[in-house]
C-alpha cells in the first residue's frame, strides 16, 4: 500500500482522536493548576499528552516513510509516557476514579492506534 493511502486511510480516526485527547488534556491540566494548585506533574501530562496530536499531525507530512514512521513511534512513546502520568495522578490522588476511568480508554486507544499504525508501516518498509 503506497504511503499516502495509508495517511489518507488512518489520518482521519488518528488524527481526530488525538486532537479530542489533547483537549481533554489541556482541560485536565487547568483541572489540576485551579483545583489542586498542582503544577509540576499537570505540565508533564500537557507536554506529553499534546505532543501526541502534534506528533500524529506533523507524520502527515513526513518527508519518506521512514520519517513517517519515526513521527510515528515518537508519538507512541509520547502516548505510553501520558498513560504513566495518569496513572501516576490517580494513584497519588490528584484525579478520583471516575475521571481516570473516563480518560484511561481514551489513551489504551490511542496506544492501541498507534502500536497497529507501527506494525503496519513497518511490514510495509
Amino acid at each position: 500500500m503506497a504511503l499516502n493511502k495509508y495517511r489518507d486511510r488512518n489520518k482521519d480516526a488518528l488524527g481526530s482522536k488525538s486532537f479530542d485527547f489533547a483537549l481533554r488534556i489541556v482541560r485536565l491540566s487547568r483541572y489540576l493548576q485551579n483545583e489542586h494548585h498542582e503544577y509540576v506533574l499537570s505540565k508533564q501530562v500537557l507536554r506529553s499528552g499534546t505532543a501526541i496530536g502534534a506528533l500524529v499531525r506533523e507524520s502527515k507530512y513526513a518527508q519518506s516513510k521512514s520519517d513517517f514512521l519515526h513521527k510515528l513511534a515518537i508519538a507512541l512513546k509520547e502516548a505510553n509516557e501520558t498513560k504513566y502520568w495518569l496513572e501516576l495522578l490517580w494513584k497519588s490522588g490528584y484525579i478520583e476514579d471516575p475521571m481516570y476511568s473516563s480518560i484511561e480508554p481514551d489513551i489504551d486507544e490511542l496506544l492501541k492506534l498507534l502500536i497497529s499504525s507501527t506494525k503496519t508501516v513497518k511490514s510495509e518498509h
